[in-house]
């Protein structure tokens, strides 16, 4: 699945549209919009696709390897 920049932007949207209702308690605010911020970049890489190339080593059941010209989509 590609990157939801779209989901992104409602995300932030809502995170700013409450920094600007919030009129009490500074410190809470700016901790709830860091939470918020966090979450919403969490959601938006977890979003997209990874895609590269994998070099394996190791048997049928137990491969390992790393992804090489890795990009997320």
């Amino acid at each position: 699945m590609a990157l939801n920049k779209l989901l992104l932007k409602e995300h932030l949207n809502r995170l700013y549209d409450d920094q600007a209702t919030r009129e009490a308690d500074p410190a809470k605010a700016r901790a709830d919009f860091v939470d918020g911020l966090a979450d919403a970049f969490d959601e938006y890489v977890r979003s997209g696709t990874v895609t590269g190339t994998v070099t394996t080593t190791g048997t049928a059941a137990a491969q390992k390897g790393i992804i090489t010209s890795a990009s997320i989509q």
